[in-house]
């Protein structure tokens, strides 16, 4: 039934453009404020909940606790085990999914109308009364454990985890939300239930809905699913990261034919004046796929990857300019020239026309499609909110990226891109590179 109404849903909203989506600002008789988009053309509404901080609320030498709290909201709550908890969810074709990253806690939601009151005491129950059974703990426990593990092997998870490292220092930023072999394995219930209580409170949740809901029958939900929950987090938020990334190489030896980089310098956040200037050259020199600078120059003219792209990176609490490829070792010198060749002439000579057409033409088109279901729409609305967007960023943005012109872009990258800034971060046996600091 979920899947037929996601379908409905698809066809209704694929071909709004992002201008007209109408977003009410609302606030709960509890006091929970929260954005909504009514449609009532089917009977069904999605919810996205996420709470601040995230992962990053860790406690001190308890990495990891949060995450797998987390995946533990759903294994059971109140008088239902896991089993139980997930056919009372399934029988009612609703869904519930909890995810956690660096800056927030998730929680998606999606239930039919005729039985919305009783999906969201479902979703209240696991918010506000996880048991943390023991037998779902150490499951769940072995799973982290397994990815842990996986990691520990992966070249790519080695590079970005050492990226991090550098980046963030002693900011949460800095270690895997998985935490460690040994972290994980200390955890206790104890540990569980206070990663809830640091994370999982009404003052630092956001929130948003798409669907068959008016402002005030979704005022009344809101207060009925987080009624329960503490007024305040027992941590406070993290305080904005301070980036400590210096140019330069840092080499990790791998037994593989090829090596993995990764490689990134300082960025700028979304309340940059310059944002969308950066995000447009962004697109042009390495983010816009077989389009890209980077991707003619690395792989279509030299065959020297199958890929090589790059971001602009923005969480809540820092930001960067980062990219990634992969070369065979011997190769991997030649690659890491020409990202340091083509860094610096894209801020010493201007885009052309066709480039940066181009780019605001995609960079604007494809904005509307994410807009393609009311999941989809909760989502993109909370996410606004946690990074401080204003309710009209879905009517602005584009106007803004149309407004950027070829000396927008070539100020930006004077400003940001000069290839002695971008670290390195080499995973492998690369010929002709040597570390540097």
């Amino acid at each position: 039934m979920i899947r037929a109404l996601a379908t409905l849903v698809f066809v209704a909203l694929a071909s709004l453009p992002a201008r007209a989506i109408e977003i009410q600002e609302i606030t709960s008789p509890g006091g929970i404020k929260a954005w909504l988009v009514e449609d009532h053309s089917i009977p069904f509404t999605a919810l996205s909940l996420m709470f601040k901080g995230g992962a990053s609320l860790d406690a001190p030498e308890k990495r990891g606790a949060i995450n797998l709290m987390t995946a533990l909201l759903e294994e059971g709550s109140g008088q239902m085990n896991s089993v139980q908890y997930a056919e009372a969810v399934e029988g009612l074709g609703a869904m519930n999914r909890f995810d956690v990253g660096d800056d927030a806690l998730t929680v998606s939601a999606r239930a039919l109308t005729e039985n919305r009151d009783q999906a969201a005491d479902l979703l209240r129950q696991a918010l506000t009364d996880p048991r943390f059974d023991a037998d779902a703990v150490e499951r769940v426990r072995a799973q982290v454990q397994s990815v842990i593990l996986s990691e520990a092997t992966d070249p790519s998870s080695i590079a970005a985890k050492e990226m991090a490292r550098l980046s963030w220092g002693d900011h949460p930023y800095a270690t895997s939300i998985n935490g460690t072999a040994e972290s994980v394995k200390a955890l206790t219930r104890d540990d569980l239930i206070d990663a809830k209580n640091r994370v999982l409170a009404r003052d630092r949740v956001v929130v948003a809905a798409a669907g068959d809901i008016s402002a005030e029958d979704l005022g009344k939900l809101i207060d009925k699913i987080l009624g329960g929950l503490p007024e305040k987090g027992s941590a406070p938020l993290p305080e904005p990261a301070k980036l400590g990334l210096t140019g330069g190489v840092t080499v990790i030896d791998w037994d593989s034919p090829q090596t993995v980089v990764n490689f990134a310098q300082p960025g700028l956040p979304m309340s940059d004046p310059d944002y969308f200037a950066a995000f447009v050259a962004d697109h042009i020199l390495g983010g816009g796929g077989f389009s890209s600078r980077l991707m003619d120059q690395i792989r279509e003219k030299r065959g020297l990857t199958y890929g090589v792209g790059t971001g602009l990176s923005n969480g809540v609490y820092g930001e960067t300019w980062a990219g990634a490829m992969a070369s065979a070792n011997e190769k991997v010198a030649e690659a890491i020239g020409l990202i340091r060749q083509e860094w610096d002439r894209f801020s010493q000579s201007p885009v052309s026309d066709k480039e940066l057409t181009d780019a605001k033409t995609y960079l604007t088109g494809e904005y509307p499609l994410r807009f393609n279901g009311n999941g989809k729409i909760a989502s993109i609305l909370a996410g606004m909110q946690l990074i401080g967007l204003p309710a009209d960023y879905v009517n602005t943005r584009n106007s803004k990226i149309e407004a950027v012109t070829a000396e927008d872009v070539q100020r930006v990258a004077k400003r940001l891109l000069h290839s002695d800034q971008i670290r390195f971060v080499l995973v492998g046996r690369p010929q002709g590179v040597s570390a540097s600091n």
